[in-house]
Protein backbone atom coordinates (compact mmCIF):
# COMPACT_ATOMS: atom_id res chain seq x y z
CA UNK A 1 0.00 0.00 0.00
CA UNK A 2 0.98 3.28 -0.81
CA UNK A 3 0.93 5.82 1.80
CA UNK A 4 1.14 9.79 1.63
CA UNK A 5 1.68 12.51 4.68
CA UNK A 6 -0.50 15.20 3.57
CA UNK A 7 0.52 18.03 6.40
CA UNK A 8 3.95 16.92 4.59
CA UNK A 9 3.00 17.70 0.86
CA UNK A 10 1.29 20.72 2.46
CA UNK A 11 4.70 21.81 4.19
CA UNK A 12 6.56 21.63 0.91
CA UNK A 13 3.68 23.57 -1.08
CA UNK A 14 3.65 26.45 1.45
CA UNK A 15 7.58 26.31 1.65
CA UNK A 16 7.43 26.80 -2.37
CA UNK A 17 4.86 29.75 -1.65
CA UNK A 18 7.22 31.32 1.01
CA UNK A 19 10.81 30.90 0.21
CA UNK A 20 9.80 31.80 -4.04
CA UNK A 21 6.82 33.16 -4.67
CA UNK A 22 6.27 35.60 -1.82
CA UNK A 23 9.95 36.39 -2.02
CA UNK A 24 10.56 37.73 -5.63
CA UNK A 25 8.07 39.22 -7.74
CA UNK A 26 6.60 38.17 -11.17
CA UNK A 27 7.06 34.29 -10.20
CA UNK A 28 5.29 30.87 -10.43
CA UNK A 29 5.12 27.08 -10.06
CA UNK A 30 3.81 24.16 -11.25
CA UNK A 31 3.92 20.83 -9.28
CA UNK A 32 5.50 18.13 -11.63
CA UNK A 33 2.41 15.57 -12.02
CA UNK A 34 4.53 13.00 -13.58
CA UNK A 35 6.05 12.08 -9.63
CA UNK A 36 2.77 11.13 -8.85
CA UNK A 37 -0.92 12.30 -10.05
CA UNK A 38 -4.09 11.18 -8.81
CA UNK A 39 -6.90 12.97 -8.63
CA UNK A 40 -6.95 14.11 -5.52
CA UNK A 41 -3.11 15.05 -5.46
CA UNK A 42 -4.57 17.60 -8.18
CA UNK A 43 -7.08 19.50 -5.78
CA UNK A 44 -4.37 19.84 -3.23
CA UNK A 45 -2.43 21.03 -5.60
CA UNK A 46 -5.33 23.21 -6.65
CA UNK A 47 -5.84 24.60 -2.93
CA UNK A 48 -2.70 25.70 -2.80
CA UNK A 49 -2.86 28.05 -6.09
CA UNK A 50 0.27 26.51 -7.95
CA UNK A 51 -0.44 25.11 -11.39
CA UNK A 52 0.21 21.95 -12.39
CA UNK A 53 2.59 20.67 -15.10
CA UNK A 54 1.18 17.34 -17.23
CA UNK A 55 3.08 15.41 -19.85
CA UNK A 56 0.34 12.94 -21.08
CA UNK A 57 -3.34 13.16 -22.50
CA UNK A 58 -3.85 10.84 -18.83
CA UNK A 59 -2.44 13.46 -16.77
CA UNK A 60 -4.61 15.92 -18.62
CA UNK A 61 -7.75 14.25 -18.17
CA UNK A 62 -6.31 13.72 -14.61
CA UNK A 63 -6.16 16.93 -13.89
CA UNK A 64 -9.32 18.01 -15.88
CA UNK A 65 -11.31 16.05 -13.56
CA UNK A 66 -10.47 17.07 -10.26
CA UNK A 67 -11.64 20.24 -11.86
CA UNK A 68 -8.07 21.77 -11.90
CA UNK A 69 -8.03 25.08 -13.99
CA UNK A 70 -7.03 24.68 -17.31
CA UNK A 71 -4.89 28.19 -17.55
CA UNK A 72 -2.84 26.79 -14.59
CA UNK A 73 -1.76 23.52 -16.21
CA UNK A 74 0.95 23.14 -18.53
CA UNK A 75 2.13 20.58 -20.83
CA UNK A 76 4.73 19.08 -21.17
CA UNK A 77 6.22 16.30 -23.13
CA UNK A 78 8.98 15.63 -26.20
CA UNK A 79 6.75 13.56 -28.61
CA UNK A 80 3.38 14.70 -28.03
CA UNK A 81 0.76 13.30 -30.17
CA UNK A 82 -1.78 14.78 -32.48
CA UNK A 83 -4.63 13.97 -30.19
CA UNK A 84 -2.94 15.01 -27.04
CA UNK A 85 -2.19 18.02 -28.25
CA UNK A 86 -5.72 18.71 -29.47
CA UNK A 87 -7.14 17.76 -26.19
CA UNK A 88 -4.76 20.44 -24.74
CA UNK A 89 -5.87 22.96 -27.17
CA UNK A 90 -9.36 22.41 -26.47
CA UNK A 91 -9.25 22.19 -22.93
CA UNK A 92 -7.53 25.85 -23.07
CA UNK A 93 -4.72 25.24 -21.10
CA UNK A 94 -2.32 27.68 -20.27
CA UNK A 95 1.06 26.69 -21.84
CA UNK A 96 2.51 23.80 -24.07
CA UNK A 97 6.14 23.42 -23.39
CA UNK A 98 7.41 22.99 -27.18
CA UNK A 99 10.20 20.31 -27.82
CA UNK A 100 10.61 19.90 -31.14
CA UNK A 101 9.99 21.42 -34.47
CA UNK A 102 7.37 18.79 -35.68
CA UNK A 103 5.53 19.53 -32.56
CA UNK A 104 5.67 23.00 -33.11
CA UNK A 105 3.94 22.77 -36.53
CA UNK A 106 1.76 20.45 -35.39
CA UNK A 107 0.40 22.45 -32.32
CA UNK A 108 -0.18 25.28 -35.05
CA UNK A 109 -2.74 23.75 -37.77
CA UNK A 110 -4.69 22.35 -34.49
CA UNK A 111 -4.73 25.68 -32.95
CA UNK A 112 -5.63 27.46 -36.48
CA UNK A 113 -8.52 24.46 -36.92
CA UNK A 114 -9.23 25.24 -33.98
CA UNK A 115 -9.50 29.32 -33.67
CA UNK A 116 -7.30 28.66 -30.43
CA UNK A 117 -4.50 30.77 -30.03
CA UNK A 118 -1.44 28.58 -28.29
CA UNK A 119 1.16 29.89 -25.34
CA UNK A 120 4.26 28.21 -25.65
CA UNK A 121 7.72 28.52 -23.96
CA UNK A 122 10.62 26.42 -26.00
CA UNK A 123 12.37 23.78 -24.23
CA UNK A 124 16.10 24.66 -24.83
CA UNK A 125 18.63 21.84 -24.05
CA UNK A 126 21.42 23.90 -22.26
CA UNK A 127 24.43 21.35 -23.02
CA UNK A 128 25.00 20.55 -19.07
CA UNK A 129 26.16 16.91 -17.85
CA UNK A 130 24.16 17.62 -14.48
CA UNK A 131 25.66 15.19 -11.36
CA UNK A 132 23.03 12.60 -11.42
CA UNK A 133 22.33 8.81 -13.05
CA UNK A 134 22.58 9.49 -16.66
CA UNK A 135 19.03 8.20 -16.96
CA UNK A 136 17.84 11.33 -15.38
CA UNK A 137 19.62 13.85 -16.71
CA UNK A 138 18.02 15.64 -19.33
CA UNK A 139 19.96 18.60 -20.23
CA UNK A 140 22.69 17.38 -21.86
CA UNK A 141 24.44 18.11 -25.27
CA UNK A 142 22.71 15.36 -27.01
CA UNK A 143 19.29 15.07 -24.72
CA UNK A 144 16.66 13.25 -26.62
CA UNK A 145 14.75 16.65 -25.08
CA UNK A 146 14.57 20.08 -26.29
CA UNK A 147 15.76 22.42 -28.86
CA UNK A 148 19.78 22.58 -28.52
CA UNK A 149 20.98 25.98 -27.48
CA UNK A 150 23.04 25.97 -30.27
CA UNK A 151 22.70 25.91 -33.74
CA UNK A 152 19.80 27.32 -36.23
CA UNK A 153 16.87 24.80 -35.26
CA UNK A 154 16.32 26.83 -31.97
CA UNK A 155 16.72 30.45 -34.30
CA UNK A 156 14.32 28.94 -36.78
CA UNK A 157 11.36 27.69 -34.01
CA UNK A 158 11.97 31.57 -32.45
CA UNK A 159 11.24 32.84 -35.86
CA UNK A 160 8.37 30.76 -37.29
CA UNK A 161 6.61 31.29 -33.89
CA UNK A 162 7.30 34.78 -34.26
CA UNK A 163 5.36 34.88 -37.76
CA UNK A 164 2.49 32.56 -36.81
CA UNK A 165 -1.17 34.03 -35.55
CA UNK A 166 -1.94 31.26 -33.67
CA UNK A 167 1.36 30.67 -31.82
CA UNK A 168 2.16 33.00 -28.67
CA UNK A 169 6.01 32.42 -27.55
CA UNK A 170 6.23 33.68 -24.30
CA UNK A 171 9.68 32.09 -23.38
CA UNK A 172 12.15 29.52 -22.73
CA UNK A 173 12.51 26.42 -20.46
CA UNK A 174 15.44 24.34 -19.41
CA UNK A 175 16.23 21.94 -17.15
CA UNK A 176 19.28 19.78 -16.71
CA UNK A 177 18.33 16.81 -14.67
CA UNK A 178 16.62 15.39 -11.59
CA UNK A 179 17.72 14.09 -7.60
CA UNK A 180 20.51 17.15 -7.65
CA UNK A 181 21.47 18.15 -4.19
CA UNK A 182 23.35 20.88 -5.15
CA UNK A 183 22.25 23.96 -7.83
CA UNK A 184 25.39 24.21 -9.62
CA UNK A 185 23.95 22.15 -12.61
CA UNK A 186 21.21 24.72 -12.54
CA UNK A 187 23.03 27.56 -12.38
CA UNK A 188 25.57 26.17 -15.09
CA UNK A 189 22.42 25.89 -16.98
CA UNK A 190 20.81 29.20 -16.25
CA UNK A 191 24.12 31.03 -17.17
CA UNK A 192 24.10 28.94 -20.86
CA UNK A 193 19.95 30.25 -21.32
CA UNK A 194 20.69 33.74 -20.69
CA UNK A 195 23.31 33.75 -23.40
CA UNK A 196 20.62 32.05 -25.41
CA UNK A 197 17.96 35.08 -24.23
CA UNK A 198 20.95 37.40 -24.74
CA UNK A 199 21.25 36.06 -28.52
CA UNK A 200 17.63 35.88 -29.52
CA UNK A 201 17.58 39.23 -28.65
CA UNK A 202 20.32 40.59 -30.82
CA UNK A 203 19.49 38.82 -33.48
CA UNK A 204 15.62 38.14 -33.60
CA UNK A 205 14.40 41.27 -31.59
CA UNK A 206 12.59 38.61 -29.30
CA UNK A 207 12.10 39.51 -25.76
CA UNK A 208 11.75 36.70 -23.20
CA UNK A 209 9.24 37.12 -21.24
CA UNK A 210 9.02 33.70 -19.30
CA UNK A 211 11.75 31.43 -18.26
CA UNK A 212 11.16 28.02 -16.61
CA UNK A 213 13.89 26.88 -14.79
CA UNK A 214 12.16 23.33 -14.71
CA UNK A 215 12.46 21.11 -11.75
CA UNK A 216 15.61 18.23 -10.09
CA UNK A 217 15.31 18.83 -6.57
CA UNK A 218 16.62 15.91 -4.91
CA UNK A 219 14.97 14.02 -1.75
CA UNK A 220 16.75 12.32 0.88
CA UNK A 221 16.24 8.28 1.97
CA UNK A 222 15.14 8.59 5.52
CA UNK A 223 13.62 11.03 7.68
CA UNK A 224 16.72 11.36 9.50
CA UNK A 225 18.63 13.30 6.85
CA UNK A 226 18.43 16.63 6.42
CA UNK A 227 15.65 17.94 3.48
CA UNK A 228 16.73 20.24 1.02
CA UNK A 229 16.29 23.39 1.50
CA UNK A 230 14.09 24.79 -1.65
CA UNK A 231 15.41 28.78 -0.74
CA UNK A 232 18.91 26.87 -1.41
CA UNK A 233 18.52 26.63 -5.08
CA UNK A 234 15.98 29.17 -6.05
CA UNK A 235 17.85 32.05 -4.10
CA UNK A 236 21.25 32.05 -6.75
CA UNK A 237 19.01 31.50 -9.85
CA UNK A 238 17.12 34.41 -9.18
CA UNK A 239 20.29 36.29 -7.81
CA UNK A 240 22.09 35.57 -11.65
CA UNK A 241 19.27 36.21 -13.18
CA UNK A 242 18.37 39.24 -11.77
CA UNK A 243 22.04 40.35 -11.83
CA UNK A 244 22.43 39.92 -15.09
CA UNK A 245 19.57 41.19 -16.50
CA UNK A 246 20.41 44.46 -15.14
CA UNK A 247 23.49 44.55 -16.43
CA UNK A 248 22.21 43.91 -20.01
CA UNK A 249 19.16 46.22 -19.78
CA UNK A 250 16.88 43.37 -19.89
CA UNK A 251 13.65 43.44 -18.44
CA UNK A 252 13.69 40.48 -15.94
CA UNK A 253 11.60 37.42 -17.17
CA UNK A 254 8.87 35.61 -15.12
CA UNK A 255 10.58 33.04 -13.04
CA UNK A 256 9.02 29.87 -13.07
CA UNK A 257 9.95 26.68 -11.63
CA UNK A 258 8.84 22.84 -11.42
CA UNK A 259 9.21 21.13 -8.08
CA UNK A 260 7.88 17.30 -8.62
CA UNK A 261 10.03 14.64 -6.53
CA UNK A 262 10.75 16.89 -4.18
CA UNK A 263 7.03 17.78 -3.11
CA UNK A 264 5.89 14.33 -2.56
CA UNK A 265 8.81 12.04 -2.55
CA UNK A 266 9.42 11.81 1.15
CA UNK A 267 5.74 12.44 2.28
CA UNK A 268 5.18 9.00 0.62
CA UNK A 269 6.35 5.87 2.46
CA UNK A 270 5.67 1.72 0.74
CA UNK A 271 3.89 -0.72 3.03
CA UNK A 272 4.76 -4.17 2.51
CA UNK A 273 3.94 -7.90 4.20
CA UNK A 274 6.87 -10.14 4.55
CA UNK A 275 6.12 -13.26 3.12
CA UNK A 276 9.19 -15.45 3.68
CA UNK A 277 12.85 -14.95 4.95
CA UNK A 278 15.14 -17.45 3.26
CA UNK A 279 18.84 -17.79 5.29
CA UNK A 280 21.49 -18.82 2.66
CA UNK A 281 25.16 -19.51 3.91
CA UNK A 282 26.27 -15.86 2.52
CA UNK A 283 22.75 -13.93 2.39
CA UNK A 284 19.44 -13.42 3.86
CA UNK A 285 16.36 -12.42 1.69
CA UNK A 286 13.20 -11.03 3.13
CA UNK A 287 10.53 -11.31 0.61
CA UNK A 288 8.01 -9.26 0.37
CA UNK A 289 4.57 -9.05 -1.23
CA UNK A 290 5.23 -6.64 -4.05
CA UNK A 291 8.47 -5.27 -5.85
CA UNK A 292 9.27 -4.04 -9.04
CA UNK A 293 5.81 -3.81 -10.05
CA UNK A 294 4.81 -1.64 -7.97
CA UNK A 295 8.28 0.39 -7.41
CA UNK A 296 10.79 -0.37 -10.67
CA UNK A 297 12.89 2.44 -10.03
CA UNK A 298 15.74 0.26 -8.44
CA UNK A 299 15.64 -1.42 -11.60
CA UNK A 300 16.00 1.38 -13.81
CA UNK A 301 18.26 3.59 -12.26
CA UNK A 302 19.46 2.12 -8.93
CA UNK A 303 17.65 4.36 -6.59
CA UNK A 304 18.06 3.56 -2.85
CA UNK A 305 15.93 3.19 0.00
CA UNK A 306 15.72 3.03 3.49
CA UNK A 307 13.01 0.63 5.68
CA UNK A 308 12.04 -0.76 9.02
CA UNK A 309 10.11 -3.60 10.20
CA UNK A 310 7.23 -1.60 11.79
CA UNK A 311 6.52 -5.38 14.22
CA UNK A 312 9.95 -5.47 15.26
CA UNK A 313 10.98 -1.60 15.70
CA UNK A 314 13.26 -2.03 18.71
CA UNK A 315 14.51 -5.49 17.82
CA UNK A 316 18.39 -6.68 16.92
CA UNK A 317 20.02 -6.18 13.47
CA UNK A 318 19.12 -9.48 11.44
CA UNK A 319 22.53 -8.38 9.72
CA UNK A 320 24.53 -8.35 13.21
CA UNK A 321 22.81 -10.88 14.59
CA UNK A 322 24.02 -12.99 11.87
CA UNK A 323 27.46 -12.79 12.22
CA UNK A 324 27.04 -9.59 9.87
CA UNK A 325 25.60 -11.52 6.85
CA UNK A 326 24.10 -9.12 4.40
CA UNK A 327 20.31 -8.86 4.25
CA UNK A 328 18.08 -7.93 0.98
CA UNK A 329 14.74 -7.36 0.99
CA UNK A 330 13.72 -8.30 -2.41
CA UNK A 331 10.23 -8.40 -4.20
CA UNK A 332 8.00 -11.23 -5.63
CA UNK A 333 8.63 -10.39 -9.60
CA UNK A 334 10.06 -13.26 -11.42
CA UNK A 335 13.12 -11.36 -12.11
CA UNK A 336 16.84 -11.36 -10.21
CA UNK A 337 16.79 -7.84 -10.28
CA UNK A 338 13.75 -7.73 -8.13
CA UNK A 339 15.30 -6.13 -5.52
CA UNK A 340 13.84 -3.27 -3.38
CA UNK A 341 17.04 -2.67 -0.93
CA UNK A 342 20.31 -4.79 -1.35
CA UNK A 343 21.79 -4.73 1.72
CA UNK A 344 19.23 -3.12 4.21
CA UNK A 345 19.75 -2.83 8.66
CA UNK A 346 16.55 -4.18 9.05
CA UNK A 347 15.77 -5.60 12.38
CA UNK A 348 15.11 -9.09 12.87
CA UNK A 349 11.60 -10.28 10.36
CA UNK A 350 9.49 -13.01 10.12
CA UNK A 351 6.32 -13.95 7.70
CA UNK A 352 3.65 -11.85 8.43
CA UNK A 353 5.64 -8.48 9.51
CA UNK A 354 5.02 -5.23 7.93
CA UNK A 355 7.68 -3.69 6.10
CA UNK A 356 7.56 0.37 5.54
CA UNK A 357 10.04 1.67 3.06
CA UNK A 358 10.54 5.47 3.38
CA UNK A 359 10.60 8.09 0.68
CA UNK A 360 8.68 6.17 -2.18
CA UNK A 361 6.09 8.96 -2.85
CA UNK A 362 7.49 9.47 -6.25
CA UNK A 363 7.89 8.03 -9.26
CA UNK A 364 6.21 4.46 -8.00
CA UNK A 365 2.72 4.62 -7.93
CA UNK A 366 3.26 6.98 -11.42
CA UNK A 367 5.55 4.11 -12.67
CA UNK A 368 3.75 1.03 -11.37
CA UNK A 369 2.44 -1.48 -13.89
CA UNK A 370 1.02 -5.23 -13.75
CA UNK A 371 3.93 -7.07 -14.56
CA UNK A 372 3.74 -10.85 -14.00
CA UNK A 373 -0.09 -9.93 -13.59
CA UNK A 374 0.10 -8.10 -9.83
CA UNK A 375 -2.60 -6.07 -8.87
CA UNK A 376 -1.71 -2.64 -8.31
CA UNK A 377 -1.99 -1.42 -4.87
CA UNK A 378 -3.94 1.59 -2.51
CA UNK A 379 -3.14 4.94 -2.06
CA UNK A 380 -3.69 6.13 1.40
CA UNK A 381 -3.61 9.55 2.58
CA UNK A 382 -3.23 10.75 6.05
CA UNK A 383 -4.12 13.74 7.95
CA UNK A 384 -4.24 14.47 11.52
CA UNK A 385 -4.63 10.88 12.58
CA UNK A 386 -7.61 10.06 10.01
CA UNK A 387 -6.48 7.61 7.27
CA UNK A 388 -8.89 8.50 3.50
CA UNK A 389 -8.37 5.62 0.92
CA UNK A 390 -7.92 7.55 -2.56
CA UNK A 391 -7.40 5.02 -4.51
CA UNK A 392 -8.84 1.87 -4.41
CA UNK A 393 -6.42 -1.55 -4.70
CA UNK A 394 -7.05 -3.22 -7.84
CA UNK A 395 -9.23 -6.24 -8.20
CA UNK A 396 -8.31 -9.06 -10.76
CA UNK A 397 -11.77 -8.26 -12.62
CA UNK A 398 -10.06 -4.74 -13.54
CA UNK A 399 -6.80 -6.23 -13.98
CA UNK A 400 -8.62 -7.82 -16.79
CA UNK A 401 -10.69 -5.13 -18.13
CA UNK A 402 -10.62 -5.20 -21.70
CA UNK A 403 -9.08 -7.88 -22.61
CA UNK A 404 -10.98 -9.65 -25.65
Amino acid sequence: MYVYDEDIINARLNEIKNDFINCYENTFACYAGKAFLIKYMAELVKNSGLGLDVVSGGELMTALKANFPAEKIEMHGNAKSADEILLGVKSGVGRFIVDNPDELKILSEISRANNFTANILLRVSPAVNAHTHSHIATGHKNSKFGFPAEGEMLNDAVKFSMNDANINLTGLHFHVGSQLFDPIDHIQGLEKIIKVILRLKRDLDFTTQELNFGGGLGAVKNPNLKSVALKNFVSPLMEILERECKVHNLLRPKAIIEPGRWIISEAGIMLYTVENVKYLPEIIYVAVNGGMADNPRIALYGAEYDAININNLNGNSMTVKNNNIPVSIVGRCCESGDILIERSNLNEARRGDVIAIYNTGAYTFSMAGNYNKLLRPAVVFVKNGEAKLKVERQTYEELLNGEL
